[in-house]
Parts: structure tokens; C-alpha cells; sequence
């Protein structure tokens, strides 16, 4: 299958709009229906936005729906040093000062809780380049769907929960094998530059195309929405584009 996404809202909060001539040849009698969803393993709307997608995919699948979920890369700091940086200091000069950088996290964290998610920032010391965790999600995903997205849910657990620098090429490998992979393949993969090419040009590719948010969520290639929206709301859009796309598909 294409694995392009075109940039350009299918859904949103007051309707939804999928261009004719971009929907006729749409494998749409087939399932489940694909999502991809372009985010980064340092984003925390990211976490929010895969907890609130699982609810919404649960709503849907008492509908008769069933969909298949492709992680994609973007990076929030493509300009990272590839060790990373130290977090603190880091944060203190993204927001002016530690007060403001710590009020933020406080921020994040109380949302968390709300959505089930603890966020630990004490245990985050270091902000790290995420080149290598998305070769691990690619890596990760020619296994499979499902090892995808357990091998993203334990980098966000292994980040956001546990303190750990996923810029760590060890540490990869380490939460790889937790997920599911082998531990030494990953870490054989991982000292290559295998699927680096691949995942800058798709970063690229996604910012020429206009996206700029992260989490952004894909139906059958056509966005549908950014943020992470409260499950109820990301289940209606997905069931608003489904109806038009299937809609144009019969019509064309």
C-alpha cells in the first residue's frame, strides 16, 4: 500500500472534507482500515493522544469498525546534538526560566493524571535527539503492527514514566526487548545507520507538506485531525470520514 499521507483536513471539530478527486481509488471495501499517526517519543500529546485513541478505537469496534495503526516519525528537535542535551538547563532556556519550565511539566502531569498517565519529570534528566528511537519504531513496525505500537507504548513508558534517555542506543535495544523484539538484533540494527535515510525524509517530507503539530492522526492517508482530542471526539471524526470517504468511493 501507498504509504504517502496527504496533508489536508478530512475531519475537525464543526465537519469534515475530503477532496473528490483524492478518494476514488481508495481500497475502502477492505479491512480494517488504516491510521497512521505521525508523532515523536518525546511528545507528551503524543502519549495523551495514543491513550485517548485506544478509547475511541474501542467505541468504534462496537460499530463493526476495526483499523490497523502505523506509527510515523516526526521530530519536535530535529537539531538536536545526537547525544542530547541536559533537560534541565535545556528547559530553563525553552521557557525563560526553571519556574516557568517547571510550571509547564506541573501542567502536563496534572493532565496525565486526569488521562491515567503519571508523568515522572524529576526522573527526566536529559532531552534526548530521537533519530534512533524512530528507526526503532520502523524497525518495529516491519514486524508487524502490533509490535509498533508495544514498542512506542514502552518508549513513552520508558521516558515519560521511567526517566529513561531514549537517545541511548543501549537503552533502545534494552526497552526493544522488553517490547517484545530481540534485544541483541536491535541493538545489532541500531549500530548501523540503517533506516535513518528513510526517517528524515519523512520527517521532511511532512513538514514541506505543511504539518507542523505532533500528534497528527491519518485516515487511509488523508489527515483527519491534530491534537489529542477527548476519545468521543476522536471516535466521531474517524466515524464522519469513514462515512464520506465510503460515500465518494460508492459515487465515483
Amino acid at each position: 500500500m501507498d504509504d504517502r499521507i496527504e496533508v489536508g483536513a478530512v475531519c475537525g471539530p464543526d465537519g469534515c472534507a475530503v477532496p473528490a478527486e483524492a478518494t476514488a481509488t481508495l481500497p475502502l471495501a477492505r479491512a480494517p482500515s488504516r491510521i497512521d499517526i505521525v508523532s515523536d517519543a518525546i511528545c507528551p500529546w503524543c502519549w495523551f493522544g495514543k491513550r485517548n485513541l485506544e478509547a475511541a478505537l474501542a467505541m468504534l469496534a462496537a460499530e463493526g469498525e476495526r483499523f490497523e495503526i502505523h506509527w510515523r516519525p516526526f521530530q519536535l528537535n530535529p537539531d538536536m546534538p545526537r547525544e542530547g542535551v541536559e533537560r534541565a538547563s535545556y528547559r530553563a532556556a525553552k521557557f525563560g526560566s526553571i519556574e516557568r519550565s517547571q510550571e509547564a511539566d506541573a501542567r502536563v502531569a496534572s493532565a496525565g493524571r486526569a488521562a491515567g498517565l503519571e508523568f515522572r519529570h524529576a526522573l527526566m534528566l536529559r532531552t534526548p535527539n530521537t533519530i534512533d528511537a524512530h528507526r526503532l519504531i520502523r524497525f518495529a513496525g516491519e514486524r508487524g503492527p502490533a509490535v509498533q505500537d508495544a514498542v512506542v507504548e514502552a518508549l513513552f513508558q520508558g521516558y515519560f514514566h521511567a526517566g529513561r534517555d531514549i537517545g541511548s542506543r543501549a537503552v533502545l535495544a534494552a526497552i526493544g526487548g522488553e517490547a517484545g523484539l530481540d534485544e541483541a538484533e536491535v541493538a545489532d540494527y541500531l549500530v548501523t545507520d540503517t533506516g535513518e535515510a528513510e526517517v528524515r525524509q519523512e520527517d521532511a517530507g511532512f513538514r514541506r507538506g505543511g504539518l507542523s503539530g505532533v500528534p497528527t492522526f491519518a485516515l487511509e492517508g488523508h489527515v483527519v485531525f491534530s491534537g489529542a482530542m477527548p476519545p468521543e471526539q476522536m471516535a466521531e471524526a474517524f466515524r464522519r470520514a469513514l462515512a464520506i470517504l465510503r460515500q465518494r468511493a460508492e459515487a465515483a
